[in-house]
């Protein structure tokens, strides 16, 4: 049974006018059940997360900054959300929602965040709306519990996962691929282990035909023992942040791909559904579960 982390938390109040759409977060579960795609016993509601497991990854000030809510008016423009305890909780709880799935992975070959995908967060800061990064947090965990030696993160959002590959610059254990838009936020990049920057207005079959001759060849020189792969819907033609122009069915053949690659290799895989900014909200739900209808199809 595929397992999928989601508490009502996750779609946090925002203020009008906001161009975040948290909405997302309570219409992805509710159409997936609407469908008969899946129960309400694939779904678990995540508790929260020691502080110890959090500052394996984030800076301990910064931590302490989001916890007593101290971060400067600049700092909390940068993330792009108002400071709130309930913001943080949220935060806290999406990172042990993805932790979680880990061990689910490790049964069912496969487990979902219906957050997540949080990849601006730095060590250091957050970004993008983005406060703590849930799968840097949860593939710390899996080396220091000695769960996982090698992991391999396929960050395929449009937007260059910064966070991630600042983290994880000095850990040969964690390999971070991210596939982005080159002209996109954020606008200064880091350095992921290996980084595809796609000009504006990639097709279809161009975005494809790339993700076919990187992904195989990848997994097969670095020999993860898990991956984390983050399946944001930011990559569609119809979103007002994206600058590529792929269709639904290219973003799902793409999560059809990732899926067969850990498949035939037999590697566990989490997903955190990161970014997705179409006008219309139903556009990005679709998109969103289409990746869960992927891994059902493939692995159940």
């Amino acid at each position: 049974m595929l397992k999928i982390a989601y508490d009502p938390i996750y779609a946090h109040p925002m203020p009008e006018g906001h161009r975040f759409p948290m909405l997302k977060y309570e219409l992805i579960p509710a159409q997936l059940l609407h469908e008969g795609v899946i129960s309400t016993g694939n779904l678990f509601s995540p508790g929260l997360l020691e502080e110890d497991i959090i500052i394996r990854t984030h800076d301990v000030n910064y931590w302490r900054q989001l916890r007593d809510l101290t971060l400067s008016p600049k700092e909390q423009r940068r993330t792009g959300f108002p400071l709130s305890a309930r913001l943080v909780e949220r935060e806290v709880r999406i990172a042990k929602g993805t932790i979680d799935g880990c061990r689910y992975a490790f049964e069912d070959g496969v487990a979902f965040n219906v957050a997540g995908g949080t990849h601006h967060a730095g060590s250091n800061w957050g970004e993008g709306f983005c406060l703590l990064n849930d799968q840097a947090i949860a593939a710390n965990y899996l080396l220091y519990n000695k769960l996982a030696t090698s992991i391999l993160i396929i960050d395929l959002d449009v937007h260059q996962g910064n966070g991630t590959a600042e983290i994880f610059e000095n850990e040969p254990r964690v390999f971070t691929f991210s596939m982005h838009g080159a002209n996109n936020f954020p606008y200064r990049k880091e350095h992921s282990d290996l980084d595809i920057p796609l000009q504006d207005g990639v097709s279809d079959d161009e975005f494809l035909d790339i993700l076919k001759t990187t992904l195989p060849r990848l997994i097969e020189q670095r020999k993860p023992d898990f991956i984390f792969y983050l399946s944001g819907v930011d990559i569609l033609a119809t979103d007002k942040l994206g600058k590529l122009t792929l269709s639904k069915e290219a973003c799902k053949a793409r999560d059809q791909f990732v899926f067969e690659q850990c498949i035939k290799r037999n590697i566990p895989v989490q997903v955190s559904m990161g970014g997705g900014y179409s006008p219309q909200i139903k556009d990005i739900v679709e998109a969103h579960c289409n990746t869960f209808k992927a891994a059902i199809d493939l692995y159940f």
